[in-house]
C-alpha cells in the first residue's frame, strides 16, 4: 500500500464516501483530534501499568478508531445505493459507554473519595492520563460543535464524555499504583 497519494497537496482531503473537504473542515478536526487522543492513550499503555488496564486501553483504542470512522462518514454517505451501510463495522453503542462506566465504578471503589480538585501531575503516567483527558474534552467540544452543524451519532459525544471521566479516574488510580502524591487544588483566599 502506498503511503502518499499527493491528493491532499492542495489542502483538501476525502471523507469516507469520497466527499472532498478542506483539511480544516470541522469533521476532519473532530476525527483528527480523536486520532491524537488515541496516540496519547498508546503512550499511557507504553508506561508501566497493569495488564488489565492495558487490555482495557487497547479496547478503548479500537473503539476510538471506530469512532473516528463514524465521524469521517457524512450522514448523506452512510447508506450505499444498494441500501447497505457504507461503514460495515460494529459502531460505538450503549455497551461501549456502559463498559467505561463499569471501569470507572470499579476504579472508584479502590481510591479515596475526592474532596478537592486535583492538580495534574505527580508521575509521568498520571500526566499522560491528564493530557489524554484534556484532548478527549477537546474532541468532545469539537464533536458537539459538529453535531450542531450536521448529523452525527449522539453516542459519539456520550462516549467521549464518559471517556474523559474514565481518564480522570485512571489518573487517580495510577497515582496510587505508582505511589505518587495527589496534590489537591486549594484556592488562595483574598
Amino acid at each position: 500500500m502506498k503511503i502518499y497519494t499527493k491528493t491532499g497537496d492542495k489542502g483538501k482531503t476525502s471523507l469516507f464516501g469520497g466527499t472532498r473537504v478542506p483539511k480544516y473542515d470541522l469533521r476532519i478536526e473532530a476525527y483528527g483530534t480523536v486520532d491524537e487522543l488515541n496516540s496519547y492513550i498508546g503512550l499511557i499503555r507504553d508506561q508501566k501499568i497493569d495488564d488489565y488496564t492495558s487490555h482495557v486501553l487497547i479496547k478503548i483504542q479500537n473503539e476510538l478508531f471506530t469512532l473516528g470512522a463514524m465521524l469521517a462518514t457524512p450522514a448523506e454517505k452512510k447508506i450505499l445505493k444498494n441500501g447497505k451501510e457504507r461503514l460495515n463495522i460494529n459502531k460505538i453503542d450503549v455497551k461501549s459507554v456502559e463498559l467505561l462506566e463499569i471501569e470507572i465504578d470499579n476504579m472508584n471503589g479502590t481510591i479515596p473519595p475526592m474532596t478537592n480538585f486535583v492538580l495534574p501531575g505527580g508521575h509521568t503516567t498520571v500526566s499522560f492520563c491528564h493530557i489524554s483527558r484534556c484532548i478527549c474534552r477537546r474532541a468532545e467540544r469539537i464533536a458537539t460543535q459538529l453535531s450542531d452543524e450536521t448529523s452525527i451519532d449522539e453516542l459519539i459525544i456520550v462516549y467521549l464524555n464518559r471517556l474523559s471521566d474514565y481518564l480522570f479516574v485512571l489518573a487517580r488510580k495510577l497515582t496510587i499504583d505508582n505511589k505518587a502524591q495527589e496534590i489537591p487544588w486549594i484556592p488562595e483566599k483574598l
